[in-house]
């Protein structure tokens, strides 16, 4: 064998060891880099969770004892008169009116919340009708109907205001909680508890 042949096959031998050798070393590095575990610095930052607190106003419960308007008088003017008028509010309205459309709105607004509280005790009708229409309770009443009414007339839509007012409970009566009342030219004897005179009527629980 030549000398050249033999220093070829050296050099040729020589180039495959090595070859292999950093071929092996590669797939070992590779082999690490999947399987090692790796490490990943966390830094934990303390922190306080904050959550926006609801918006009390929103949430609770609203309170129909409580309107707005700084008088009755302004919550009156305030209040809309509907288009149609349930027969609930009808009955209501129409106490009101026939029983207290001379007094002052203070009056007017007792009237209406005895019979609220008349329909709501358990010991009445349970609605504003059977409360007014129950017998021997209102003297307007004749024939179980209540007599004809101006509507167009400022004293009916007050009432009318009035009677939503109470309905709603959006204000308190001077003789709130009272169940009975009557003219103050007549005297029964009831043996109630009197609570006030306001106008022309004096109120019992």
């Amino acid at each position: 064998m030549s000398t050249k042949f033999k220093y070829a096959a050296t050099l040729s031998l020589a180039a495959t060891f090595i070859t292999t050798l950093l071929s092996t070393g590669g797939s070992h590095a590779a082999a690490q880099s999947i399987n090692a575990p790796v490490a990943i610095a966390a830094t934990f930052i303390s922190q306080p969770v904050v959550q926006p607190l609801a918006n009390a106003q929103q949430d609770a419960p609203a309170d129909s004892s409580e309107a707005d308007a700084s008088s009755l008088a302004e919550l009156v003017a305030e209040t809309d008169i509907p288009a149609t008028l349930s027969n609930e509010l009808e009955c209501l309205a129409g106490a009101v009116f026939f029983e207290a459309k001379s007094e002052s709105l203070a009056g007017q607004l007792a009237v209406g919340r005895v019979i609220v509280a008349r329909a709501n005790s358990g010991r009445f009708p349970s609605s504003y009708c059977g409360v007014v229409y129950q017998p021997s309770q209102f003297s307007f009443i004749r024939g179980h109907a209540m007599p004809a009414i101006n509507r167009e007339s400022r004293a009916w839509q007050t009432a009318v205001r009035i009677a939503q007012i109470a309905d709603d409970g959006l204000w308190k009566s001077p003789v709130e909680g009272a169940m009975f009342f009557h003219a103050t030219h007549v005297s029964p004897r009831w043996g109630k508890t009197r609570m006030a005179k306001v106008d022309g009527h004096i109120f019992y629980r």
